[in-house]
């Protein structure tokens, strides 16, 4: 009885520190949106150190012993260098068009890729992973087709479709990279604010869609799918979807 008593125990001590049996040190640039908020959170609540980066740390109304904020730059490969330094993950969870070119690679997405893992290929061995918020444009539909070409683009707002053609550009980068840990997870086309239930699966390039055709996630959901990703390695250099 004490056997299994003291068994139980250690269980209870590590099932919060994920599958390397201690707590990593992971940054979340994006922490104050509705993914990336979500994202801190779960991993908080599995014991990890989270380092919170936002232009505005200060609307994060998280609090915990083990969160840190700190304002950074995506457009400075300076500061990131300084934040990322040491860590064990970063999170890209960002939004954005920078300059008003109508470039798609204006997309903030695109160039936090491009300068993320500028700065990672020089760190070599001592690198943290990358794991990439992508966007449900890059999923196919069937083969060979993505969603993005699907949308009414006369309907979308300039801005919005620079941000999915950027998204698009970013896996197509990350896909040329061989020298950085990345992973990009990409979301279903409906986000709901439904609660965590940790149940959902895990695909590659194509939309997933459940038994009545939809394609959707709670954003609580993603969070467990992606610190999931972060504590057990098991897609490097891939693109994956989550989706109920």
């Amino acid at each position: 009885m004490r056997q299994l008593i003291f068994v139980l125990l250690l269980l209870a001590l590590t099932a919060n520190a994920g599958v390397s049996g201690h707590a990593l040190n992971i940054v979340v640039y994006g922490a104050t949106g509705e993914v990336g908020t979500h994202i801190v959170q779960e991993a908080l609540d599995r014991g990890h150190h989270v380092t919170a980066v936002s232009r505005n740390p200060d609307q994060l109304s998280i609090r915990h012993d083990n969160l840190s904020f700190v304002k950074g730059d995506l457009l400075d490969q300076t500061s990131i260098t300084e934040i990322v330094t040491g860590q064990d993950v970063v999170v890209l969870s960002v939004r954005g068009v920078i300059g008003d070119s109508g470039s798609p690679m204006s997309a903030l997405q695109y160039i936090a890729a491009e300068n993320l893992v500028d700065v990672l290929s020089r760190q070599k061995e001592t690198a943290p992973r990358l794991i990439h918020v992508g966007g449900s444009g890059a999923l196919e539909v069937e083969p060979g087709v993505l969603y993005a070409a699907t949308l009414p683009t006369i309907l979308i707002p300039k801005g919005l479709e620079i941000e999915i053609l950027g998204q698009i550009l970013a896996l197509m980068f990350y896909q040329k990279v061989d020298d950085v840990n990345w992973t990009y997870i990409t979301p279903p086309k409906n986000f709901t604010n439904g609660p965590r239930t940790g149940v959902f699966r895990i695909g590659g390039s194509r939309a997933l869609h459940d038994e009545r055709g939809r394609t959707r996630v709670s954003r609580a959901d993603f969070a467990v799918a992606l610190i999931d990703e972060v504590e057990q390695v098991r897609h490097p250099r891939q693109q994956i979807s989550v989706a109920y």
